[in-house]
C-alpha cells in the first residue's frame, strides 16, 4: 500500500463511505482523526487529503479542527461538505449562516469544464446536499467552478495548489456521478495509480503475518460467517497448523450452523478446529434483559468467559486473531475519542480482559465487507461461504426485541430458516446484501382453522447495500413475499401475523437491535 489518500474524520455519517469509494478507484484510504498531526500525515506518504463532512460549525466554541500544517505539506486537499468550509475558514475565505438551508438533490452546474474535478463529467450534474452552512466569499486564489440553486460556490479550486472544495457529497448513491469525481481527484488531481487488488493485499498479508507471528500459535474464534473465516483462511495460508480455531455455539446461532462449521472447516480444509457448546450459560444470563445494549454487553462477556477457558485447553498462544473490519473500528470508537459517533458496540473490538495474555492479530481491520469477499474468492474459499450473509455476532439475540429466550429463538431460527431457504430458491440470497426474519415482541389476535390465537409477530428485513454503511430496502417480489408469510405462519409455531420493514439506513439501521 504505496500509495494512499488521507481522509480526515469531522464526524460526518458518510467519512466511510468517502473511504469506499477511493478503494474503488483501486487505490487504498485510511480514515484519521480530524486532529491528526501534519506530521504524521506526511510520514504516511499520502498523496492527497480529504476533508470529511460533519455536523459542526467551523465557528462553534468546539468545532473539530485539522492541524493547520495540512495545508503546508504539497499535496491536493480536497474539502467535502464542512470540509470545503473548513477549506476557506483556514485560507481566508468566509462561511455564513445560509438563508435557506440546503438538504436533499439539487443541481449542480459547472461553470469551468476546464477543472480537472470534472473532467469529462457533464456540465450539468444530479448531486445530494446536506448542509446548513455556506461559502460567502471564497479565500484569495481560489475561483468558482460550479454552482446550485443556492450556492455560487457549489464547488471552488486553487488549481495552482491542488486544493478543491465540495458544497455537496459525491461520496453518496445520490450523486449519481459522484464516484467519477472522486476518481478524478483521485487520479487526475492525486496522479494515484491502481494498485489496490486482492491479490495484492493477499501476498502483502501472509507476510506480515508471518513476520509478525513467527514460530508463534495463534488462537482465532470462528464462527461460520464471512469475516472469521475469510481470516482463518488467510492466517491458515500463512502459517499452516500454528493455527487454531474455536469455535463457540452460544445458543443464538443460524441453523445448523454448527453442522456447517465443522463440516466445511474441520473436514474439508483441515483446519484444526475446536468445539465449544455453550448455549446454556448464555441463555441463562440473558434471562430477563430487554435492553440491546446491555444484551450485546452480556453477550460479549460470556463469550469471552467462554472462550478463556477454550483457550486454555487449546494450548499455549502467543496471538488471538479476529475477524475485525474497518466500519467495527470506526463504529466502535465513542465520540469522546472521535467525532464519528458510536452506534453500537462490538465484542470482538477492544473487549479483552487484562489477563488473558494474548497479543491481537486482525488481518482484515483495514477492509470493507465487500473487499472481505474478494478476498475470500481469491483465497479460494467457496462461494457458500464468501457470499454468506452477514450475520451479527451476538447472533439471534440482535434480531429478538425483548427478552431472549430458548422458546423465542427456536420461532426465530425456524423463520429464518424459510426466508433464507425461500431466498435462495428465488435466486436473490446471493445478489442483496442481506435478508432475514426479526421476531418481534408483539403478540396480536389471529384465527387459525375454527380457533383465536394470540401469537408472536414476525418481520422481514431485505437490505440492498455495498459496504453496509448505507442501505436501502428491496422491493421484494409479492408471489416471494406471500410464499413467505404462509410458510412461516404455517410451519413457525408461535407465530401468527407476518410484516415486511421498508426503511433504508440511515435513519434505520439494517439491524433492529
Amino acid at each position: 500500500m504505496n500509495e494512499q489518500i488521507v481522509i480526515l474524520d469531522f464526524g460526518s455519517q458518510y467519512t466511510q463511505v468517502i473511504a469506499r469509494r477511493i478503494r474503488e478507484c483501486n487505490v487504498y484510504s485510511t480514515i484519521l482523526r480530524y486532529d491528526t498531526p501534519a506530521t504524521e500525515i506526511s510520514r504516511l506518504n499520502a498523496k492527497g487529503i480529504i476533508l470529511s463532512g460533519g455536523p459542526s460549525s467551523v465557528y462553534a466554541p468546539n468545532a473539530p479542527l485539522p492541524d493547520k500544517k495540512i495545508f503546508k505539506l504539497g499535496v491536493p486537499v480536497l474539502g467535502i461538505c464542512f470540509g470545503v468550509q473548513l477549506l476557506a475558514h483556514f485560507l481566508g475565505g468566509k462561511v455564513e449562516k445560509g438563508l435557506k438551508r440546503e438538504f436533499g438533490k439539487g443541481t449542480l452546474s459547472v461553470k469551468d469544464e476546464s477543472s480537472p474535478l470534472f473532467a469529462n463529467l457533464p456540465t450539468s450534474l444530479q448531486v445530494w446536499n446536506s448542509h446548513g452552512d455556506k461559502l460567502t466569499r471564497i479565500p484569495t486564489g481560489f475561483k468558482p467552478i460550479a454552482a446550485t440553486e443556492n450556492s455560487d460556490y457549489a464547488a471552488i479550486e486553487d488549481r495552482k495548489r491542488h486544493f478543491y472544495g465540495l458544497q455537496f457529497h459525491p461520496e453518496v448513491a445520490h450523486t449519481p456521478r459522484g464516484r467519477e469525481l472522486i476518481s478524478n481527484f483521485v487520479h487526475e488531481i492525486c496522479k494515484c495509480g491502481k494498485q489496490w487488488t486482492m491479490k495484492n493485499y493477499v501476498d502483502q498479508a501472509v507476510e506480515e503475518i508471518r513476520q509478525v507471528v513467527g514460530d508463534e500459535k495463534v488462537i482465532l474464534g470462528l464462527s461460520g460467517g464471512v469475516d472469521s473465516s475469510v481470516a482463518a483462511a488467510l492466517i491458515h495460508k500463512a502459517i499452516g497448523d500454528q493455527l487454531t480455531c474455536i469455535f463457540v455455539n452460544n445458543g443464538l446461532l443460524r441453523a445448523n450452523e454448527e453442522a456447517v462449521v465443522q463440516e466445511v472447516f474441520g473436514r474439508n480444509f483441515k483446519v484444526k478446529l475446536q468445539y465449544e457448546n455453550a448455549g446454556r450459560p448464555f441463555l441463562s444470563k440473558l434471562k430477563g434483559v430487554t435492553d440491546p445494549e446491555r444484551k450485546r454487553k452480556i453477550i460479549g462477556k460470556t463469550f469471552i468467559e467462554v472462550f478463556q477457558h477454550a483457550t486454555k485447553k487449546a494450548g499455549k498462544a502467543k496471538f488471538l486473531a479476529q475477524g475485525t473490519l474497518y466500519p467495527d473500528v470506526i463504529e466502535s470508537i465513542p465520540i469522546a475519542g472521535n467525532p464519528a459517533a458510536m452506534i453500537k458496540s462490538h465484542h470482538n473490538v477492544g473487549g479483552l480482559p487484562k489477563n488473558m495474555k494474548f497479543k491481537l492479530l486482525e488481518p482484515l481491520k483495514c477492509l470493507f465487507k465487500d473487499e472481505v469477499r474478494l478476498l475470500g474468492v481469491e483465497l479460494g474459499l467457496p462461494n457458500e461461504i464468501v457470499y454468506r450473509q452477514p450475520f451479527p455476532g451476538p447472533g439471534l439475540a440482535v434480531r429478538i426485541l425483548g427478552e431472549v429466550t430458548p422458546a423465542r429463538c427456536a420461532i426465530l431460527r425456524n423463520a429464518d430458516s424459510i426466508v433464507v431457504e425461500e431466498m435462495k430458491a428465488s435466486g436473490l440470497y446471493y445478489k442483496i446484501w442481506q435478508s432475514f426474519a426479526v421476531l418481534l415482541p408483539v403478540r396480536s389476535v389471529g384465527v387459525m382453522g375454527d380457533e383465536r390465537t394470540y401469537e408472536y409477530t414476525i418481520a422481514i428485513r431485505a437490505v440492498e447495500s455495498q459496504d453496509g454503511m448505507t442501505a436501502d430496502w428491496v422491493k421484494l417480489p409479492y408471489e416471494l413475499l406471500e410464499k413467505l408469510s404462509n410458510r412461516i405462519i404455517n410451519e413457525v409455531k408461535g407465530v401468527n401475523r407476518v410484516c415486511l420493514d421498508i426503511s433504508s439506513k440511515p435513519p434505520a439501521t439494517i439491524e433492529w437491535e
